[in-house]
This record gives C-alpha cells, sequence and structure tokens, in this order.
C-alpha cells in the first residue's frame, strides 16, 4: 500500500520519537482490542481477525505497533508475535512497543522483569525498542519510585541493554506528573486526556516538551464517543461523561455538520496536526479498519473547522475534578 496523501498542519508522515532515535509514522496500530476486551470495546475478536488486523498494518504505511503486556493477559502480545511470524520476521523501519504491567497487586522490580520477559516471548522478540511504565496511577507513588523497585528496574534494563527506550504510559494526570517529574523516561504515553473535549494533560505535554521526550497520544476518541457524527456510546474514557462534556460533543457534532466533515475525522486529526505528537495511537481490530483510519487521516477538513471548535471545549477543571 502506498504512503496516504498526508496533510493535516502539513506534518511529515514519519517523525522522530524525541531522543529515541526511533522513527515512527504519525498513525501508530494500538494493540488493545486486538486481543478481545468486549467490555472495553464491544465486540469480541477472534484471533483470525487480530492477526489479519496486524497483517494489514504491516502491509500499509503505519509503522509502528503498540500494545501491552496485560492486555487480555497477554492475548494481544500473542497475535501481534504471530503476525510477525507469518510475516518472517518484524519488517525494515516497523517499531513495536509494548509496556510493562503488573500481575494483581504485584508492581515489584521482579515483576517488571519478568513483564519483560513474557513480551520478549510472546512478540517472539530478542530485543524491545520501547517499553513503557502502564498505568502506575493505581499504585503507592513513593514506592513505585523508591530505589530497587519498578521504576529503578525499568530503568535499569535499559542501562543493560536489555530494552531500548524507556517510557511512561499513564492517564490520571496528577499522578502522572510526579512520574514525569523524576526525569527517567525518554518517552511520554497519554491517553483520553489529550482530544477535542479533554484537555487535562496540557501540562504534562509542556513538561515533556521541555525535557525533550517524545510524546504518543493514545484514546483520541474517547473509547469511541468522538468517533461518531451521531450515536455511539455516552461514556467517556471508559467511564460517566461529564454532562457539560456531552453538550460539548452535541455542539461539536453540529459545527462538524455546518462544515461538511465528520467528528470521527475531526478528533483523529486533532492529534495529528498537534506539532508535539510524534504518533497518534488508534486501536483497531479489523483489517478494514487500517485502510479506513489512513483516509481519515488524510481526509482534507476546511481550516475553520478549527477554531469552531476550540470555542465549544469544556472548561480544564471539569476533568482534572474528575480525575
Amino acid at each position: 500500500m502506498k504512503q496516504p496523501d498526508y496533510a493535516p498542519g502539513q506534518s511529515a508522515w514519519i517523525r522522530d520519537l524525541g531522543p529515541t532515535g526511533l522513527k515512527v509514522s504519525a498513525v501508530c496500530l494500538g494493540g488493545g482490542p486486538l486481543g478481545s476486551m468486549p467490555a472495553l470495546f464491544g465486540r469480541d475478536v477472534s484471533a483470525d481477525e487480530g492477526v489479519a488486523t496486524v497483517l494489514a498494518a504491516l502491509d500499509s504505511p503505519i509503522r509502528f505497533i503498540d500494545t501491552s503486556n496485560g492486555y487480555s493477559d497477554g492475548e494481544s502480545e500473542r497475535r501481534i508475535g504471530a503476525a510477525l511470524v507469518e510475516a518472517g520476521g518484524v519488517p525494515e523501519g516497523v517499531v513495536i512497543a509494548t509496556k510493562v504491567d503488573p500481575s494483581g497487586r504485584d508492581y515489584s522490580a521482579d515483576r517488571v522483569r519478568a513483564s519483560v520477559a513474557e513480551s520478549r516471548e510472546r512478540l517472539g522478540l530478542d530485543h524491545l525498542p520501547l517499553v513503557h511504565l502502564h498505568d502506575p496511577e493505581s499504585f503507592d507513588f513513593a514506592e513505585m519510585s523508591a530505589p530497587g523497585g519498578p521504576v529503578e528496574a525499568l530503568v535499569r534494563l535499559k542501562e543493560e541493554g536489555q530494552v531500548g527506550a524507556i517510557g511512561l504510559a499513564g492517564g490520571r494526570v496528577q499522578e502522572i506528573a510526579k512520574y514525569l517529574d523524576l526525569g527517567v523516561f525518554d518517552v511520554l504515553l497519554v491517553h483520553n486526556r489529550w482530544t477535542l473535549v479533554d484537555r487535562s494533560a496540557g501540562p504534562l505535554l509542556d513538561e515533556a516538551v521541555r525535557q525533550g521526550m517524545g510524546i504518543l497520544n493514545a484514546a483520541v476518541y474517547g473509547g469511541g464517543i468522538l468517533a461518531f457524527q451521531s450515536g455511539g456510546p455516552s461514556s467517556y474514557g471508559y467511564r460517566p461523561a461529564p454532562p457539560e462534556t456531552l453538550a460539548a460533543i452535541d455542539a461539536m457534532r453540529g459545527v462538524c455538520a455546518d462544515f461538511h466533515a465528520d467528528l470521527g475525522t475531526a478528533a483523529l486529526q486533532f492529534s495529528l496536526r498537534d506539532p508535539r505528537i510524534a504518533s497518534t495511537i488508534v486501536g483497531m481490530s479489523r483489517p478494514g479498519r487500517v485502510a479506513r483510519t489512513l483516509d481519515l487521516a488524510s481526509e482534507p477538513l476546511p481550516p475553520a473547522l478549527w477554531p469552531a471548535l476550540e470555542a465549544l471545549v469544556p472548561p480544564s477543571h471539569v476533568w482534572l475534578d474528575a480525575s
């Protein structure tokens, strides 16, 4: 498949990921739905369909795949690994990223090392070019960042050459800010917090820029609600959406209709046109979704749409109070 005609913000399709030396495509295949998580994503995904989706991405301009140890108890990684075997290995220029996850309430240094070992085996990779500390917000920061703890273990794995770059992936911005302040991560991944309607990750992005980090943005549809011009879920980020947000989304749908545009296209391109963001991670679980996402990424939108949408963004306290 040829590279799409890509123009939001006139940004390049292949971008440098901060200080890592990695080059990633502007759109990343997100592996969350690949392993089948119907409670979050609304449908079961068979193994064959998951593998076929990865193969479709590998046969497209997408050069970046993101997954995690804990997605469907490792099934996302297994399906990516199976696709890589079928493809004859990782194609040139493709980056595979994963995340370390706890086992129950165990988020110890030993668990970090075990998580990396599990991911290597499932993906069939001797070396993982990018590994994130995943959603540490539910654990005590002092314990997580203490000497001999999981943050230090991930740093040591990088120093030992067992993994490449290390990243911080999370949602609740007040807690993630504490980890960012440690100054040990190469990459920041935010999810659900930098979208058309939720800008609560703004200070995090500013700090990541100050530190010279690479930045990734995930869940730009807020769990699905921003993907639909009409209908769709009424939750945002897998939790009830505040009334102010629902009202803003309805108003944004009206503005998009006035401009003969679609809310889902605008939600994706909002992230793609941000020069700070190296790649936008989009969860996909159908092969056809790959081509459709690339079409949305390159669809022309009228410049006047953006200030009209910006005028409808709910105040930041709506999300900070709910975090």
